[in-house]
């Protein structure tokens, strides 16, 4: 049986001209998973990463203190679904607000029902089926590399763990709206891969962010 982690990357820098770039909260938040990881002695066989510069820069500071040397591979369907476009389209096109975050979540995930129910005939330049077909796919192939009683990672976010999740509990429409709304930061979700095929073992762990490091606790 092959084990599959998933990991949220860390804080990106929310209401800021680039929210793509990790803030220095969500740097530290990288190290702490690590370590986290690392007290596990948890090894990877394979790694993965989406092309976002947040889940990238998440993977270089986990595999770091897991002293792995060699980088996790990209794959570009391990991306998140693209927040600005769902929003310009099926959100009015509300744009991101430092200082009203919550504000700004309900206007998203107003959007994103929206943007599920409209299918394939969303304008927007990913519709729901194609996004949870690639997401689907990049967790296949991984899946698909693993033999018995390895590991294997993948440095995504946070939609894209509630849609698998989601789906795993047979509801990924549900995934993406009420378990994507509670994955924090650096959280793990594992996944485990056997003869009946993949199943969610765990999700959303965050104990590593409880007593002294519970100031590392974010959302979003």
């Amino acid at each position: 049986m092959g084990a599959i982690y998933l990991i949220r990357h860390g804080q990106a820098s929310f209401g800021e001209a680039d929210y793509d770039r990790l803030s220095g909260l969500g740097i530290e938040q990288g190290a702490v998973v690590g370590a986290e990881l690392l007290r596990r002695d948890v090894r990877f066989t394979e790694a993965r990463s989406g092309s976002l510069s947040r889940q990238r820069k998440t993977a270089e500071t986990v595999l770091d203190w897991l002293g792995v040397k060699t980088p996790a591979k990209e794959d570009p369907r391990w991306n998140e679904y693209d927040h600005v476009d769902i929003v310009a389209h099926h959100g009015g096109g509300v744009p991101q607000n430092a200082a009203d975050s919550r504000g700004y979540q309900r206007v998203l995930e107003g959007a994103l029902a929206e943007w599920m129910g409209a299918g394939e005939d969303s304008p927007c330049a990913e519709t729901w089926p194609a996004f949870r077909a690639r997401v689907t796919g990049a967790l296949e192939d991984l899946v698909s590399l693993l033999g018995k009683g390895e590991n294997a990672v993948a440095f995504t976010s946070g939609g894209v763990i509630g849609m698998l999740a989601g789906q795993l509990l047979g509801h990924p429409e549900a995934g993406l709206l009420r378990l994507n709304r509670v994955t924090v930061n650096c959280g793990i979700t594992k996944l485990v891969s056997g003869r009946s095929g993949v199943t969610l073992l765990s999700f959303n762990e965050h104990s590593h962010f409880d007593g002294r490091t519970s100031r590392l606790l974010t959302y979003r």
